[in-house]
Formats: C-alpha cells, sequence, structure tokens
C-alpha cells in the first residue's frame, strides 16, 4: 500500500503505548499490511473516549488511520481479540509483555512482515489456551529464524563439526554450539547440557504442533529459558525488561 495514501485501515496489535500531551495515546503498532507503525490515539485518556479499549497492549484490532504531520493518528478502532485470559493472569501478561519487547526491540517502522505479524498474533493466541513455556520458547526460535539470527545447534560454530550428544558450549558471539573443545579454548561461552540442546534442536526443526509435545523437566526448562534470554539479550545489546517482571510475579505465587 503506497506511503502516500491519506488514510489506510490495518489489522494490528498494540505493542504499548504512552502519554501523550494532556489527553491523548502515543501507540507502537505491529500491523499486518505496514509493519510496525507509530500512531496518536487523541482523547483516548478521557473517561468518555471510545477508542480506549480498543487500543490497550496485547489487543489486536482493526483501526482506521489518517496520515498526520508527523504520525499517524487513530480515526477508529474495533478490538477483534481481546485476549482476555491473558489479562487476567499476570504471569501470562508478563509472558505476553516478553513477546511483544522482543519484537518491539528488534523491528523498524520498515515495511510489511507478515510473517512477524502472524507470528505475534499465533503467540499470543497461544498463550491464552496453554502453558506458556514452549509458545513463548517456539516463538523466540522462529523470531530469531525471521530476523536473520538462527543459532547453530547441530554443528559446531567454530570448526564446523557435528555436534555429538554430550554436553556443550553455547557462545552468543559465536551464534551457536561449540563443542567441547572449542569451547574450552577460553572463548566466551556458557555450557549447556544435553538434555538442554535436545529440546532446543528439537523446537528449532520443528513446526508448532510437533514442538508442543516437548516436555522437559523444570531444571531444563530453566536452563533453556537462561540460554535463550543470554543469546538475545547479546544481540539487542540491552537487558529486556519483561524477564525481571516475570520473575518478580513468579516469587510471589
Amino acid at each position: 500500500m503506497p506511503r502516500t495514501e491519506r488514510s489506510i485501515r490495518v489489522e494490528a496489535v498494540v505493542l504499548r503505548h504512552s502519554d501523550w500531551g494532556e489527553a491523548d495515546r502515543l501507540l507502537t503498532l505491529f500491523t499486518r499490511e505496514q509493519g510496525k507503525l507509530r500512531a496518536i490515539a487523541k482523547g483516548a485518556r478521557k473517561m468518555q473516549s471510545r477508542k480506549a479499549g480498543h487500543l490497550e497492549p496485547f489487543t489486536r484490532s482493526i483501526l482506521m488511520l489518517a496520515r498526520g504531520h508527523d504520525l499517524w493518528i487513530v480515526t477508529q478502532a474495533e478490538s477483534q481479540e481481546l485476549y482476555p485470559r491473558i489479562r487476567e493472569d499476570l504471569n501470562l501478561m508478563g509472558q505476553a509483555a516478553y513477546v511483544v519487547e522482543l519484537l518491539d526491540r528488534f523491528t523498524y517502522e520498515e515495511g510489511q512482515n507478515w510473517q512477524l505479524y502472524k507470528l505475534l498474533v499465533e503467540t499470543l493466541q497461544r498463550l491464552s489456551e496453554v502453558d506458556p513455556f514452549i509458545p513463548v520458547r517456539f516463538y523466540e526460535m522462529r523470531l530469531l529464524d525471521l530476523m536473520g539470527f538462527r543459532p547453530l545447534l547441530f554443528e559446531c560454530a567454530s570448526c564446523g563439526e557435528e555436534i555429538k550428544p554430550e554436553n556443550q558450549f553455547f557462545s552468543a558471539e559465536m551464534g551457536g554450539i561449540l563443542c567441547p573443545r572449542c569451547g574450552g579454548r577460553g572463548q566466551s561461552a556458557r555450557s549447556v547440557s544435553v538434555e538442554a540442546l535436545r529440546f532446543l534442536r528439537h523446537i528449532q526443526r520443528s513446526g508448532y504442533r510437533e514442538a508442543a509435545r516437548a516436555n522437559p523437566p523444570d531444571h531444563v526448562k530453566q536452563e533453556m529459558e537462561t540460554l535463550q534470554n543470554y543469546y538475545l539479550t547479546y544481540l539487542l545489546e540491552r537487558n529486556l525488561k519483561s524477564p525481571e517482571f516475570i520473575k518478580q510475579i513468579q516469587r510471589s505465587m
């Protein structure tokens, strides 16, 4: 759709919002048609606003946007999916916040990416239906694929040798697994157990339905989550806010 059009209709997920002016909201949206956009929802903070309920984070909505001087302006909004289970569960809300934070950090306002949009919507739906561990790990893997950072899990990222079924190392700098020989050469790498690597490989090479059959024990789940966070933080060159929020929620449960 040409960028010169004065108004557009998009399907979008609200990634985040912030106060703008006296009564408006600045929205960061990820749309099916245009990728990531920023838009102003005028009067959205007023009690009588009809648009506000359709523009909360994690909401999937149909929006009419008019081109303003610098930003798009939301002229109409109609929610398609509110994901009520996410909003009613603090842990799920934290997981959804992590999902949208990753997408927000990895993307710019650079045009349509329907694969990322589809992945986002499917992940939010999965969080509404099942335990979040597999949906979130699957999301991380597919996001890395789509952004060009697919981790090497089947051959050594240094020497190229096939990885054997034994404890290995993972190097964020090298972008994948290092064999025991390469991982022990003083490079910045973390140890990874054969069990965690097996489940990470399964998720990477499987469609969601097959990946969802995985049921790693709790200590392996923790290792997988820590390893993925280590890699993602390295790529983004900054810490993510939502993992600490999730930890705080889980400690209070």
